[in-house]
């Protein structure tokens, strides 16, 4: 048995993954710090941690384990998954795997040098329709290759 853990606060594909998880009959755990504003059925129990920094982060890094799921945007608590043996995929359906997870960080930092330094602006691009699909692909994809082991 493995459990999907959901970065949930910006979290744009929460209905995706409780339709999945029903699917297959998985424990589901959004985690927050605002709460979860909506009932996503009985395979999704929503934790509601602290407002300290990183306190979402954290609670799924300290609950995680190997062959789990974590569901983040967020590039280091995908690398600190990884570093549990648990598997990490972004809203728009790409894998965090050992071997993009560096370069992935370094652009994260790289990026962020340069919007201090205003050289560049902006975020990431609106998300859409396609990246929905992708996401749900993927996700059924890790979890079909989870459920096989």
């Amino acid at each position: 048995m493995f459990y999907i853990y959901v970065d949930g606060d910006a979290c744009p594909v929460k209905e995706e993954v409780a339709r999945v998880a029903a699917r297959y009959a998985l424990q589901v755990y959004i985690v927050s710090n605002q709460g979860l504003r909506c009932n996503l059925g009985p395979h999704v129990r929503g934790v509601l941690v602290g407002s300290e920094f990183d306190a979402a982060d954290n609670w799924i890094v300290e609950n995680i384990a190997a062959s789990d799921i974590a569901i983040t945007a967020d590039i280091q608590l995908a690398a600190r998954c990884l570093k549990k043996n648990a598997k990490a995929i972004n809203p728009t359906g790409k894998f965090f795997t050992e071997e993009n997870i560096g370069s992935a960080l370094a652009m994260r930092e790289l990026s962020s040098y340069l919007r201090e330094a205003e050289e560049i602006a902006g975020g990431n691009a609106p998300f859409s329709k396609r990246d929905r699909s992708n996401f749900l692909q993927s996700l059924d994809l890790i979890i079909q290759k989870t459920v096989k082991k």
